[in-house]
């Protein structure tokens, strides 16, 4: 059977709807060496990376099935010399685009030529709002002054100025500065994103996670800031993600499994969110199936969808229509089974082992130089082809 053949046999079991948001995972090589990277920790070892005529054949496919926003990630998509082409390519089939940078690597005549290419939005990350720890974090010793430098290029070049920060417990008592920072800068909109643990960041945790009077004092302080922007007539927007680890409700996962998010890792493989290659799930490569087959009929992708593969206490739970049990990432680091109930939720019978890291996080004493950081290797990485 022709892969033609096998997308017109789609028999799309649990009738899910089409992906609306497609992330391209350009590549895992990154200049910088963040400790609460998101990416496996084995990412060296990822087999080669697709090809530009590839991923244009990925986003031609994520097209056609309805995708209508596309992020550029990575690691550092900036590594890969097609990211123009690939950027044209995505103004010509009418997506809505988004690049997620570190901003090394960029330049203002880069920033205007991806404009000239027709992306729709850059977004800047930071690790601290002062040099010396934010430097420290990345791993580099310019990164501070080139993401300053970078984020007003982006705001020159007309794009709306998105700036993100991972907030954990070596910054978050900068909460102040960091925002005080990016309403001097001309901040659009800022992401005060409190470390989710995945990849490195999980293996960090103990040395990451805020106690709880921390992210207290920082939620007051934000709130406190939004009031402070009303009164000033400012339009900075202000988002703060709360951690996982502090609710007692499980979020609801990329909106439920396979229901929106479609991600392609950079050796082509598809998933239902960018964390998902840690289970123990065999998911299809978009070089070996159409995408079509893989988001509607692969074992993979129908693995979590609906509400059958559920055990208690989530089966016979009200809220199950709105979390969808939580995150199968979560379950699986913290229980070893992905089938089970998401420990956030107060419900599940694994409960105690988010309890017992808000305790360990009280009384935590790990300084920033005892961390676990991406591998070494990375720079060899980064420059690699």
């Amino acid at each position: 059977m022709t892969s033609s053949e096998a997308a017109k046999t789609v028999s799309n079991p649990h009738q899910a709807g089409p992906p609306l948001w497609l992330l391209a995972e350009l590549t895992y090589r990154c200049p910088l060496q963040c400790p609460y990277c998101s990416n496996p920790l084995d990412f060296a070892s990822t087999e080669q990376e697709l090809t530009t005529d590839e991923w244009v054949s990925v986003l031609r496919q994520g097209r056609a099935m309805g995708a209508a926003q596309l992020g550029f990630s990575g690691g550092e998509p900036l590594v890969r010399q097609d990211l123009p082409d690939l950027i044209a390519e995505a103004r010509h089939l009418g997506y809505y685009s988004n690049l997620i940078t570190s901003g090394l690597g960029l330049s203002e005549a880069k920033v205007n030529a991806f404009r000239d290419a027709g992306l729709d939005h850059i977004q800047v990350s930071f690790q601290a709002s002062d040099p010396e720890l934010n430097n420290a974090v990345a791993g580099s010793r310019k990164a501070f002054d080139q993401k300053l430098a970078m984020a007003r290029a982006v705001k020159e070049a007309g794009y709306p100025m998105v700036l993100n920060f991972v907030i954990h417990r070596h910054n978050i008592h900068q909460m102040n500065d960091i925002m005080a920072l990016c309403e001097r800068l001309g901040a659009d909109y800022v992401e005060l994103a409190t470390c989710q643990y995945y990849g490195w960041a999980f293996k960090n945790r103990e040395g990451l996670m805020p106690s709880r009077a921390q992210l207290e004092k920082a939620e007051a302080e934000v709130q406190a800031y939004r009031q402070q922007l009303a009164v000033s007539g400012s339009a900075m927007k202000l988002i703060f993600v709360t951690p996982d680890y502090y609710e007692e409700r499980p979020k609801a996962c990329m909106n439920g499994w396979g229901s929106l998010f479609l991600t392609v890792a950079p050796d082509g493989t598809a998933l239902p969110c960018h964390s998902a290659k840690l289970l123990p799930i065999d998911f299809p490569s978009v070089r070996e199936m159409e995408l079509k087959t893989i988001w509607y009929d692969s074992p993979g992708f129908n693995h979590y969808r609906g509400d059958s593969w559920m055990p208690e206490p989530c089966r016979s739970c009200d809220e199950k229509g709105k979390d969808f049990g939580g995150c199968r990432c979560q379950a699986y680091l913290l229980t070893g089974n992905a089938v089970n109930a998401d420990p956030v939720c107060s419900k599940s019978s694994h409960h105690d082992r988010i309890l017992a890291a808000r305790r360990a996080a009280d009384h935590a004493t790990a300084g920033i130089d005892e961390l676990t950081y991406r591998n070494a290797d990375n720079s060899r990485l980064f420059f690699r082809g």
